[in-house]
């Protein structure tokens, strides 16, 4: 009794000292050190004291002390030692409304009793920290019970009991607390008990809970937890919107572990779950929009193979991809599984392999499922047109665009801003620039706001037909209605203006853009670099070239094909090489216009074997030739007279390829002419139209010209009528060829000016070449006044003669005893700055005209 008491004595002065050094909520979890040992004994506050055992006198004294956070009442020691374990739930359960009142009795129990607290007395403080959002210091206090009582304990009916007295607790809040922190632990079967206690007693518990469970238990690999609770889980999620199927397959493929994905769909059908294919197609677009083609095929034939049945959506959702990727053999192969599966196409499907085709390149297939998917009472969108028009529009073929426009229409389908600008587009590639301006208005009328796509089509069509003040005015245009223009717009503009010599206002109108926020990138910059150096100004290259560095945008590979190009313009064979091979150093890896770029350039420079080495490097580097590099070897030995090597590279390519086009045709059919074999020049030209490539206006020159200069005119007349027959129309070059060859042969002067007429009447305006062609023959017949009258009308149209119209004339006069005229003219030439070629000095000579036209101008 003695040592009670004593005992008694020494915990009221701990108590109360223990009562003054706590004097805020901060201080909670202080730890106090027990070096003795004990026992654990579980009281339950509800079920296993009755009431009558309950002092409830004693608890609301200990209650009303504590109940003041900031000065806690001491406490009397004879009070105190009618205190006993069971009674700290009860008292931590009075605390409710005063949560750190009650933490801070709770560490007050814990050193005040030799035995450690009951389970109870942990259940109840975390209901009171629960019921006030008090989530970290709960979760604090559970790592404590988890440590004390590990995980045997049944803590459903110890915290059902806390549910018992206190009825304002959240029932959702405490259990999903608990599955939480279970998850947390690593306690996973702790958390699906628990999980499934509250979908028997139909509590709702936040989606997030069900995610970290589900979670927790697919980064365990607990697969097979997951299908045997399948059924709860999504009894559980009902009401929510969220797929516990989705969750988890999501959850798998973002993981990269698709086979335990294909295994936890497997297990799911097998177990006789209904899954829906609307959740299965969104699966199959994430996984391929991941990137993963394979696994998106994988899980599709899965799917097929078991289940559930693939709709349309699930093919239109692989062939989509397939497109994409640019396998389009895999996508028709999936477009034929579909009729085997009884899915008929709809018009998305027929949409994506239509643009696909178009986008590969395949215009005639896309044409033609174009017109299958009509005839088969499909209602395509103004989308699949358009994309059928632009495709047309990026070969040059107008009129099949203009045709499926009309088509269009006649479907019944409005077109819209984008069908308007490709529309737009086409004409303003092929010069048909009051037509495009006529849609624009159209576009106006009809309501629609003139997109980016249709004012940069627009002003490109102005840039190009050399109406810059037009081009301007959309631009401005584009600023008022508040249309930012952007990188491509500022680059046709700059362009445009470059085209025209314009450098200095190319450069202003640059910095302008910038001062209106926009940001040069290597595309701008690139287009006013090659604007410079196609007008061979290198200084201005060379500043644009710095100031991509100025700006800190670095060089790619067409800013080095440009420069290489501009260096072999200006005959800088070296600096060429040197920007070559200062591109390899900086790791830039050249492509086939690069390679064609230098090649040519080295070729027409006659570095012929220079460039036959960068051929031998370019293939060694696996950068495959294309018909292009062919075309410039071809073009460069058929010059050097190597006819053997150019008609063993013509047969190199028409047996293995690349592909010869019109250029390729073209070059070995002069390449023939050039050396009078004329009969197999012709066998070439039938051969190409054969081959369904169209001859161009270049390629009838090429043999009307050679059939000229060897007097077959009525082999040339022959092929003139075949081109003005079947096209395509016959420019200024062919009128001049033909009309040079009837001039040579003195029979056939009618007829030759009987074509200058003809020409004159087609709206071809002569040059200075064809002008000295007439003059020559009209000379040539003697006839002077009228190749003076000829030479003045090219002067009237300031077409500036050239030393060989000069001497053409100057020839003409001497020849018919006129050497004064002819001394008049001479001094013209000089006074023009002309200086005279061998065959003019050989001229004067025979007619001793160049010592009188000295003496003259010592004079």
């Amino acid at each position: 009794m003695v040592l009670k008491t004593m005992y008694l004595c020494n915990s009221s002065l701990i108590i109360s000292k223990i009562l003054v050094n706590i004097k805020s909520p901060s201080a909670i979890f202080s730890s106090i050190t027990k070096s003795h040992n004990h026992c654990s004994y579980y009281y339950f506050f509800s079920s296993s004291s009755s009431s009558k055992n309950k002092n409830w006198s004693l608890i609301h004294q200990i209650v009303k002390a504590f109940h003041n956070q900031q000065n806690p009442k001491p406490l009397n020691p004879i009070l105190l030692s009618k205190l006993q374990l069971y009674h700290v739930p009860d008292v931590i359960i009075s605390l409710q409304p005063k949560p750190f009142s009650a933490i801070r009795f709770f560490e007050w129990a814990e050193s005040f009793f030799i035995s450690p607290l009951s389970a109870p007395s942990f259940c109840a403080l975390l209901h009171v920290l629960l019921q006030n959002q008090l989530f970290s210091r709960a979760a604090y206090v559970f790592d404590k019970f988890i440590m004390q009582f590990g995980n045997d304990y049944d803590t459903l009916d110890a915290f059902h009991d806390g549910f018992c007295d206190l009825d304002s607790t959240n029932h959702s809040v405490v259990y999903g607390f608990l599955i939480e922190s279970y998850c947390r632990k690593g306690m996973f079967d702790k958390s699906v008990d628990i999980f499934m206690h509250v979908c028997v007693k139909g509590i709702f518990v936040s989606p997030n809970v069900v995610y970290l469970l589900l979670g927790s238990l697919i980064d365990s690999h607990c697969v097979d937890v997951i299908v045997d609770k399948y059924g709860e889980l999504c009894s559980a999620m009902r009401e929510q919107p969220f797929s516990v199927y989705e969750f988890v397959m999501n959850r798998f493929m973002n993981k990269g572990e698709v086979e335990m994905g294909l295994k936890f769909h497997k297990a799911l059908i097998q177990g006789g779950f209904g899954l829906d294919i609307i959740t299965c197609n969104k699966i199959l677009k994430v996984i391929w929009m991941q990137n993963d083609i394979g696994v998106a095929d994988d899980y599709f034939n899965m799917v097929v193979r078991i289940g559930p049945k693939p709709n349309v959506v699930t093919f239109s959702t692989l062939i989509d991809a397939y497109c994409k990727e640019g396998n389009l053999d895999k996508a028709f192969v999936l477009f034929d599984v579909m009729a085997g599966n009884g899915v008929t196409p709809d018009l998305i499907v027929y949409s994506i392999l239509i643009d696909g085709l178009f986008k590969a390149g395949r215009l005639e297939d896309g044409q033609r499922l174009l017109l299958v998917a009509l005839d088969k009472g499909i209602k395509l969108d103004v989308v699949g047109f358009s994309s059928a028009m632009d495709a047309y529009v990026k070969v040059g073929d107008l009129g099949r665009v203009i045709q499926i426009y009309k088509r269009m229409l006649n479907e019944g389908i409005s077109p819209n801003v984008v069908s308007c600008s490709i529309l737009i587009k086409g004409f303003c590639q092929n010069g048909r620039i009051l037509e495009a301006c006529g849609l624009f208005v159209q576009i106006l009328k009809l309501g629609f706001e003139p997109s980016i796509l249709t004012y940069s089509a627009l002003i490109a069509g102005f840039c190009k037909s050399g109406n810059l003040r037009d081009g301007f005015y959309l631009y401005e245009d584009m600023i008022k209605k508040r249309c930012e223009p952007d990188t491509i717009v500022y680059s046709v503009l700059i362009n445009g203006l470059c085209k025209q010599g314009l450098v200095g206002d190319a450069l202003r109108f640059f910095f302008q853009a910038v001062n209106r926020g926009l940001s040069p990138n290597v595309f701008t910059l690139n287009t006013l670099l090659d604007s410079f150096c196609r007008l061979k100004c290198i200084v201005g290259a060379m500043k644009v070239y710095y100031l991509m560095g100025m700006l800190n945008i670095k060089a790619d590979t067409v800013t080095y094909t440009i420069l290489i190009k501009g260096a072999a313009q200006f005959g800088r064979v070296d600096e060429a090489l040197m920007l070559f091979f200062q591109m390899l150093k900086k790791d830039f890896k050249p492509d086939v216009i690069t390679y064609c770029t230098l090649i040519d350039g080295l070729c027409k420079l006659k570095k012929s074997s220079a460039g036959l080495c960068i051929f031998d490097f370019m293939c060694k580097n696996a950068v495959a030739p294309d018909i292009a590099i062919y075309n410039v070897l071809i073009n460069m030995h058929s010059r050097e007279g190597h006819l053997e090597a150019a008609l063993g590279l013509f047969v190199h390519v028409v047996d293995r390829g690349p592909k010869p086009d019109v250029f390729t045709f073209n070059t070995m059919i002069c390449c023939y002419c050039n050396f009078k074999r004329l009969d197999d020049a012709v066998q070439l030209f039938a051969k190409m139209t054969s081959e369904q490539l169209r001859p161009n206006a270049i390629t009838f020159t090429i043999l009307i010209d050679a059939f000229c200069r060897e007097g077959r005119m009525d082999d040339a007349m022959l092929m003139f009528s075949k081109m003005l027959e079947e096209g395509p129309e016959p420019n200024l070059v062919t009128y001049s060829c033909l009309i040079h060859g009837y001039f040579k042969s003195q029979s056939m002067m009618e007829s030759g000016l009987k074509l200058y007429n003809e020409m004159l009447e087609n709206n071809i305006a002569p040059n200075i070449v064809s002008y000295s062609i007439l003059i020559d023959g009209l000379c040539k017949r003697g006839l002077m006044k009228e190749a003076s009258c000829a030479f003045r009308c090219a002067l009237d149209k300031h077409l500036l003669p050239d030393v060989i119209a000069y001497t053409i004339l100057i020839r003409g006069y001497c020849k018919v005893g006129r050497l004064t005229e002819a001394m008049m003219l001479y001094d013209n030439m000089l006074l023009n700055r002309l200086t005279p070629d061998r065959f003019l000095e050989r001229t004067l000579e025979e007619y001793q005209l160049k010592k009188a036209g000295a003496k003259h101008l010592c004079a």
